[in-house]
């Protein structure tokens, strides 16, 4: 069978860009023919890992081209024509390929299989700009709230107008869990299925050691809950004072993340590493006691969290997204309130005070993780869901 991706970007900047390329490696490995295209928008130096590209940009010319970017369209145009795939299957397109490409899989059955929000909200995330849920429509509320100043929301409302008008294009809409799906649908994208995102196995972490390390892996960005997460950690040094916090990323928070941790006097008990490397990431977190996923929006399915079971170590979890379908409460870790960091210190605090307990929930949460989110049981059913689209 012949798969095309699609996605915004061909760095391995994110998790959607992690999960697409994971993916092609196994129906790779299945004998399928499965190929990535994206835009050659730029990311911190990172290598592409596309099969045919088209024109990106990090610039502020991608508020133009992200509604409609006429590269996208005629190389598209041509990788269909020329490899003729059987299925396409789009995660990431609103931010650089844009909907202009949409009446181009008329033709050919199409999966959309969106990793965030940004058909229905322009942020992607559903929040506020002070960090509450938003619960308006999209449209001119976008521009009340501050979400977006006011030409940026002028395009947006434009890439919104083509996206309604072509989004019958796809023929079928996978959610990565039933946490997006309920939320997808609230905001009037019907959802045929839900396939979860897979993990790849991993080595299982070494036996706990002191001191107690807490993990965070991901952005550092507002909806991710970072400044949640220091808070959270002050009260756990107020019980295990030498307790140690491990945040692995970069991004626009680095600068608040930094004056909070002075403010809280928690700067020696933290290490902020910025990005890192592939292995070096494996081998950072798999010493933890427990890793932190504090998010303050519905992420779909966030696979720093399968990623931290597959390993062996205990999750605590927002109550949020998709995360309550794979952090089993009390089970593998604990969820906390969105956004409280008295209930996410205190689940912190119960496993780094108890090594014992972190380490059942840590081998309870790789036994699940291997039964229920490996890459191998996704890519089989996204190969039944191809097979279905074809007959």
């Amino acid at each position: 069978m012949k798969i095309l991706l699609l996605n915004d970007f061909g760095t391995l900047q994110g998790g959607a860009e992690a999960q697409l390329t994971a993916l092609r490696a196994a129906l790779r490995a299945r004998g399928h023919d499965a190929r990535l295209f994206t835009t050659s928008a730029p990311y911190g130096g990172l290598p592409f890992q596309s099969d045919y590209l088209c024109w990106g940009t990090a610039t502020p010319l991608r508020a133009v081209t992200q509604v409609l970017n006429p590269s996208a369209y005629w190389a598209l145009r041509r990788v269909l024509r020329t490899f003729q795939p059987d299925v396409v299957h789009a995660r990431v397109i609103l931010w650089q390929l844009s909907p202009g490409i949409l009446p181009l899989l008329r033709d050919v059955p199409s999966i959309f299989n969106p990793a965030d929000y940004r058909p229905a909200c322009p942020t992607a995330k559903k929040i506020l700009p002070d960090g509450r849920p938003c619960a308006y429509p999209r449209g001119l509320a976008c521009l009340r709230q501050g979400c977006r100043p006011a030409p940026q929301w002028a395009l947006e409302m434009l890439q919104c107008h083509l996206w309604q008008r072509y989004r019958d294009c796809f023929d079928c809409v996978v959610a990565q869990s039933e946490g997006a799906k309920l939320l997808l649908e609230s905001l009037g994208i019907s959802v045929n299925e839900v396939i979860w995102n897979g993990a790849l196995e991993r080595p299982e972490r070494p036996p706990l050691r002191e001191p107690p390390l807490i993990a965070f892996a991901g952005r550092l960005s507002p909806e991710k809950g970072v400044l949640t997460l220091l808070e959270a950690f002050r009260r756990v040094l107020d019980r295990v004072p030498g307790a140690k916090l491990l945040m692995a990323g970069a991004g626009p928070e680095r600068g608040p993340v930094e004056k909070l941790a002075k403010h809280l006097d928690i700067a020696r008990q933290l290490e902020l590493t910025g990005h890192l490397a592939k292995d070096e990431m494996e081998e950072r977190l798999r010493l933890a006691w427990v890793q932190a996923v504090p998010s303050i929006w519905h992420e779909p399915f966030p696979n720093v969290a399968t990623e931290a079971m597959m390993r062996g170590v205990a999750v605590v979890a927002s109550r949020m997204g998709g995360l309550p379908e794979i952090v089993e409460d009390g089970e593998t870790g604990f969820l906390a309130p969105p956004g409280d960091s008295a209930g996410l210190g205190d689940a912190l605090t119960e496993l780094v005070t108890n090594r014992q307990q972190a380490e059942r929930m840590g081998r309870a949460g790789r036994e699940r993780a291997r039964r229920l989110f490996s890459m191998e049981q996704t890519v089989s059913r996204f190969e039944r869901l191809y097979t279905r689209m074809l007959k």
